[in-house]
């Protein structure tokens, strides 16, 4: 899934050009450059220039390339398209350019006018490859020194030895696939094999002990379902784990909440099944004994089964329920913390939880009404001068909760927080007291989610630098 504002109308593609024939027009060194990359695919590359740097020559002189010497013409081009692959102008004459990458588009033949994005119909990524390895970056044309710069930290992080470890995962894949026919029984061997030290084995060349881990991981597999209990923050993909981002990649199936949205769903794995589960107010996709129950039977059918919650998932997150009907049914289950939105969305608002001059304690609570639509809390605990009191689910019921804590000793001039859609863009803060904060909310027309913070530490406020989307 993404987010509107990421939308683009460039698709990443893996193209195979072994003997297929690439036409090349330019001889300088941006020609060179894309002949370049080429080179090791096995295309057969026709290249179009009256004259040619040296690099190219050589490669003319080694057979290479074929070198068609000569001044380029529309007609020479439009000749030498039909069974073309791909087209790569790079002279240094743009009207020529121009006019060639539209004739390249009226054949349908994919063409790439260099530095041209807007002529072009594909455009060649930053690439950083180790082997059969290639990690591609693109930022669409825009902003290619960015891609070269994306590229250059890649190229920090990849090992040297990973087209080692390719070329030993490639080299038992069917063996594997005779041991084990389902997909995903050799999904779970593989990542097994990756987060033990087969993958290290494979990577220095030690094939034969890499073998003999993969072989171990194979005689004791038995497909075994789990639950992965996580919390995914309160909105910002920033604001993930590390342990939360692996086990996003692991999982075969995700049963998500509605505070989930697009940009922390586009770090689960694009092959597992995302099921939402969301619950609004007087509206439940799933009962929460159905989601239980669901993952009860997932887990027993063998399947990873990631529960992935809003904030953290033992915090009004109705874990605890999870885990307990789990530890009935027998199902293995694994809880990972995440950024509750207390936390989260304080600290973005800029607001101290604690402040040793006003606060020496922090109270959460929920919001949520009785069945009569009342509110039944213990207001004396809950209206005191030197807590914090951070309020989940409670912005249908602000006139009320406000009323209470003034009834009960808090000043009508109490400070008073309200921060929609928190750690998010769309994140406001509003500021107020007890007796202004309801009418403020109406007056600004705030949605959920919303969390309401009260207590001395909102005149602490100041205005952080926010992460950068």
């Amino acid at each position: 899934m993404q987010s509107s504002s990421e939308k683009t109308s460039w698709f990443p593609i893996m193209l195979r050009l072994d003997e297929a024939r690439v036409l090349v027009i330019g001889g300088g060194n941006i020609a060179a450059n894309k002949v370049r990359l080429l080179v090791p695919t096995g295309a057969r590359i026709e290249l179009l220039s009256p004259t040619l740097c040296p690099e190219l020559q050589r490669l003319a002189d080694d057979g290479v390339l074929t070198h068609v010497p000569g001044l380029v013409s529309e007609d020479d081009v439009r000749a030498r398209l039909p069974g073309c692959r791909l087209v790569y102008i790079a002279t240094n004459d743009t009207t020529l350019n121009r006019s060639l990458a539209a004739l390249c588009q009226q054949q349908n033949v994919p063409v790439c006018a260099v530095d041209d994005p807007g002529n072009s119909s594909f455009i060649t990524p930053a690439l950083s490859t180790r082997g059969a390895v290639q990690v591609a970056v693109s930022t669409g044309g825009a902003a290619p020194v960015l891609a070269r710069r994306l590229r250059a930290k890649i190229e920090e992080i990849l090992p040297a030895g990973l087209h080692l470890l390719a070329d030993f995962m490639q080299n038992a894949r069917l063996p594997l696939r005779a041991r084990l026919p389902d997909p995903s029984d050799r999904r779970q061997v593989w990542e097994r094999f990756l987060d033990g030290s087969g993958g290290n084995l494979a990577m220095s060349g030690q094939t034969e002990a890499a073998s003999r881990e993969l072989d171990n991981l194979l005689d004791g597999h038995t497909r075994q379902g789990e639950v992965w209990l996580v919390g995914a923050g309160p909105g910002d993909p920033n604001l993930l784990t590390l342990a939360a981002l692996r086990l996003m990649q692991d999982a075969d199936t995700v049963l998500y909440d509605n505070l989930i949205g697009p940009d922390i769903l586009n770090y689960v794995r694009r092959d597992a099944e995302l099921i939402f589960v969301g619950k609004q107010r007087n509206r439940h996709t799933l009962p929460q004994e159905g989601i239980n129950a669901e993952l009860v039977r997932r887990a027993k059918a063998g399947e990873r089964v990631l529960r992935l919650k809003g904030g953290d998932p033992f915090i009004f997150g109705r874990g605890g329920e999870e885990i307990e009907t789990l530890t009935e049914a027998g199902v293995p289950f694994r809880i990972i913390p995440g950024i509750s939105a207390a936390n989260g969305c304080a600290a973005y608002a800029g607001i101290p939880l604690t402040h040793r001059d006003c606060a020496q304690a922090c109270l959460f609570i929920t919001g949520h009404a009785k069945a009569d639509g009342t509110l039944d809390l213990a207001w004396e605990t809950i209206a005191l001068r030197s807590q914090t009191v951070v309020i989940y689910m409670g912005l249908t019921m602000l006139p009320q909760l406000s009323a209470q804590l003034m009834e009960h000793g808090l000043p009508a001039d109490w400070p008073a927080a309200l921060v929609e859609r928190g750690t998010t863009p769309q994140q406001r803060v509003i500021t107020g007291t007890l007796a202004t904060l309801p009418e403020q909310a109406v007056a600004e027309n705030v949605t959920s989610p919303a969390l309401i913070i009260i207590g001395e530490v909102v005149r602490h406020r100041v205005s952080p630098t926010l992460p950068e989307a």
